[in-house]
C-alpha cells in the first residue's frame, strides 16, 4: 500500500508562515478533499510536497512509502510515483504534446519503453478526454483553453500512472462539460489504478464527479475539521464562517443536514 505521509509540516514563503504544524496521511485507495477560505495554504501544500522551491520548509517532513521527500528534488519526487495536476498549468513553446509525454514516460520507463504502444495508448486517451487530436503537435498547452489544459493534466496523469496524484483546483476555468469529463475521467482513473488522491477545491461541484472518501476543512494553515462527505454539504450550504464560529462537529452536520431532509 502506498502512503503520503505529512507530519508537523510548517511553511513560510517571503517570510510569511503558510502552512503551521499541519498533518496528513494519505493511503492508496483514498480520496482526501481539503476545502477552506483562500489564503489558508491549499494550493501551498500541494506545491510543497511535490518540491517546489518558492518555499521555505521550518519544519516537519513528508514522507513516501517511509522515503524522506524533503531533500529530494522535482523530478526525483515523481519518479517515486507523485503527480501533481496544476491549478494553472504552463505553456511551453517549442515542445509539443506528444515530445513532451513521450520523454516524461521514456525517462519513467526506461528500456522497456515502446513507442507504437505509447502512440496507441495516447490516442485512446486523447478520444476519451474529448480533446481536438491536433491538439498533441501543438506547443504544450500553447493557445490552450482553460478547459483544454485541465485535459491535458489528466491526459499526463493516465499515461504517466502515478501511484499518488495531486489535484490542485483542477476545476477552476472548467464549463459544465468539461468538468463532467475531467471528473469522471479522474475517477475512472482511480477505480482502475487505486491511487491515494488528494483534491484541493473550492466547489462541491467537482466532488459531484470526484467523490472523497475524507474531507478536510483548512483554515490557517492547519485542518480544523475533518469529516465525510457531510462536510460538504454542509459548506456548500452556510460557508466556513458558521462552522468556525459555532466551533460545529462532526456528529452535528450529519444531525442538521439529517433533520433539513
Amino acid at each position: 500500500m502506498d502512503t503520503l505521509k505529512i507530519s508537523n509540516l510548517s511553511v513560510e514563503v517571503k517570510n510569511k508562515k503558510i502552512l503551521d504544524d499541519f498533518n496528513l496521511e494519505i493511503k492508496s485507495g483514498e480520496i482526501h478533499a481539503i476545502m477552506g477560505p483562500n489564503g489558508t495554504g491549499k494550493s501551498t501544500l500541494t506545491k510543497v510536497i511535490m518540491g517546489d522551491s518558492s518555499y521555505k520548509v521550518l519544519n516537519g517532513k513528508i514522507e513516501f512509502n517511509g522515503a524522506r521527500l524533503n531533500s529530494l528534488s522535482v523530478d526525483e519526487r515523481a519518479r517515486l510515483g507523485i503527480f501533481l495536476g496544476l491549478q494553472m498549468p504552463l505553456e511551453i513553446e517549442g515542445v509539443t504534446n506528444a515530445d513532451f509525454l513521450r520523454t516524461a514516460l521514456h525517462e519513467k520507463e526506461g528500456n522497456d519503453f515502446k513507442l507504437f504502444p505509447f502512440i496507441k495508448r495516447m490516442d485512446k486517451y486523447i478520444e476519451k478526454l474529448n480533446m481536438n487530436p491536433e491538439m498533441i503537435h501543438r506547443g504544450v498547452n500553447q493557445g490552450f483553453s482553460g478547459g483544454e489544459r485541465k485535459k491535458n493534466e489528466v491526459l499526463q496523469m493516465y499515461l504517466l500512472e502515478p501511484k499518488m496524484v495531486l489535484l490542485d483546483e483542477i476545476d477552476s476555468g472548467l464549463d459544465v462539460d468539461s468538468l463532467k469529463i475531467v471528473g469522471e475521467n479522474v475517477m475512472e482513473y482511480y477505480k482502475e489504478k487505486n491511487p491515494g488522491i488528494l483534491v484541493i477545491t473550492h466547489y462541491q461541484r467537482l466532488l459531484n464527479y470526484i467523490k472523497p472518501t475524507h474531507v478536510h476543512i483548512m483554515k490557517d494553515g492547519k485542518i480544523i475539521k475533518s469529516g465525510g462527505e457531510e462536510l460538504v454539504h454542509y459548506i456548500e450550504e452556510n460557508g466556513y464562517e458558521k462552522m468556525e464560529k459555532n466551533k460545529i462537529s462532526g456528529s452535528c452536520i450529519v444531525k442538521e443536514i439529517s433533520n433539513r431532509e
